[in-house]
């Protein structure tokens, strides 16, 4: 477009002049291409919508197919699973049962060592501790050396062991010697080359020589246990090696090197942590709750919300008549080493009157972030379904089900079967979402 002098003048005032000139400078700008070299040029509509897409990518749903939980449902409480994922995992579902369960009480209980598997060694003589070869923790093989002391007391018995050996040595060429004569006095004798009297002297001899040969193998035993249980059976300068007389852990050491011990002194505790005993005194109205053979639970403050196994092997024939307390002490598998000696425990066992309670298999609860918890199943189409946490309160476990005190109410479907394969997903539906 273009405009003349003649024609702005044209105009009939200056605001007509005005707008005249608006519209020459706003067509001139649409006109004019951009120059070469441009750099700030403000993006079109779609290049900020491109813009805003790539944006968008950084924040993009990385969750697995076939676990889209509830958006309504709090996060990390429930999971959806596709037919494929529920029969690789083996998940099935019932609703649950309603019965009666004991009720479960409690009682505080500890931890300790199997005394069966356990050796307390001590200073078999006096002395002074020359080396200490462990530290509490240290693993020890059955016969290894774990202090050496040195000690007056078994280089005695290593001295009185060798006068033994060479005491037997003596008495038995002795009566070798004497059994000779005997015989040479009896064939004289049947040829009536020696009186009566002499064969009489040369069988007296002879016993006598065995009577002393008896006598030093006896000494010669004495001693050599004595030396045996001092462990200077092959030390003639008065050491003492004290070897571990089983595998296992070291759980104690008092011993000290320079130290002098007499007889008798603790030095090194070894026990073989797989196996560990339960010890509980229990109170007089609960002492029908426990008896020989049963198996209870019990827990720990180093795991909460998770409990152990027990096998009640000893229940005291009576009361402690100071306490007025049952003593009562179980076997418990160690197998994994989670457990220490001297933690503190709660013992749970049935007792009292019966609870309604749900009961369900043991392999339906589980344990997740420290609770106990089990899975609510919601069937879908296709062969799917949705699985919802919920918290419970477990009661008493026999034949392998669990009475749930709280927690679960009739028509309630749960997972029985294939729980941990829910769980998995869930613990890993849970996980931050990847961002790019």
């Amino acid at each position: 477009m273009s405009l003349t002098r003649e024609s702005i003048s044209v105009g009939r005032g200056p605001l007509m002049r005005a707008a005249m000139l608006a519209a020459l400078l706003g067509c001139s700008a649409s006109s004019d291409k951009p120059r070469d070299g441009a750099k700030d040029a403000p993006p079109d509509k779609t290049e900020r919508a491109d813009t805003g897409n790539m944006k968008g990518m950084a924040g993009m749903d990385m969750s697995r197919p076939g676990t889209t939980p509830d958006s309504t449902a709090p996060a990390g409480t429930q999971v959806t699973l596709n037919a494929g994922q529920i029969r690789h995992g083996g998940v099935t579902w019932q609703a649950v049962t309603f019965g009666s369960a004991a009720a479960v009480v409690t009682v505080p209980g500890l931890l300790g060592p199997n005394e069966d598997r356990t050796a307390r060694l001590g200073s078999p003589a006096t002395g002074r501790v020359v080396a200490v070869r462990v530290r509490p923790g240290d693993r020890v093989a059955r016969g290894q050396v774990l202090v050496t002391l040195q000690s007056p007391e078994a280089g005695a018995a290593q001295s009185d062991y060798a006068k033994a050996q060479a005491e037997v040595g003596s008495r038995r060429a002795q009566a070798a010697y004497s059994k000779a004569a005997r015989a040479r006095a009896e064939r004289l004798l049947e040829l009536k080359a020696i009186p009566r009297q002499d064969y009489e002297r040369a069988v007296a001899d002879d016993e006598l020589a065995q009577s002393a040969v008896a006598q030093a193998e006896a000494d010669l035993k004495r001693t050599r246990s004595f030396a045996e249980q001092l462990g200077a059976i092959a030390s003639a300068s008065g050491e003492i090696a004290l070897q571990s007389p089983l595998g296992g852990v070291v759980l104690a050491r008092t011993a000290a090197p320079g130290a002098v011990v007499e007889a008798g002194t603790p030095l090194v505790v070894v026990t073989d942590p797989v196996s560990l005993w339960l010890t509980i005194n229990a109170p007089e109205s609960l002492a029908g709750a426990f008896r020989t053979g049963a198996t209870l639970r019990f827990a720990v403050p180093a795991y909460p919300g998770e409990s152990f196994a027990a096998r009640v092997d000893a229940v005291g024939a009576g009361l402690d008549p100071g306490t007025r307390t049952l003593p009562v002490r179980a076997s418990v598998d160690n197998s994994a080493g989670r457990l220490k000696p001297e933690m503190l425990a709660t013992a749970m066992a049935a007792g009292g009157p019966d609870v309604p309670a749900a009961l369900v298999p043991d392999a339906a609860v589980q344990m997740l972030k420290g609770k106990t918890v089990v899975f609510i199943a919601e069937p879908q189409p296709n062969g799917a379904a949705r699985f919802t946490k919920r918290d419970v309160e477990v009661g008493s476990r026999v034949a392998g089900r669990a009475a749930i005190l709280k927690g679960l109410v009739a028509g309630d479907v749960i997972v029985t079967a294939g729980a941990f394969a829910v769980k998995a997903e869930l613990e890993k539906g849970s996980m931050p979402k990847m961002e790019m």
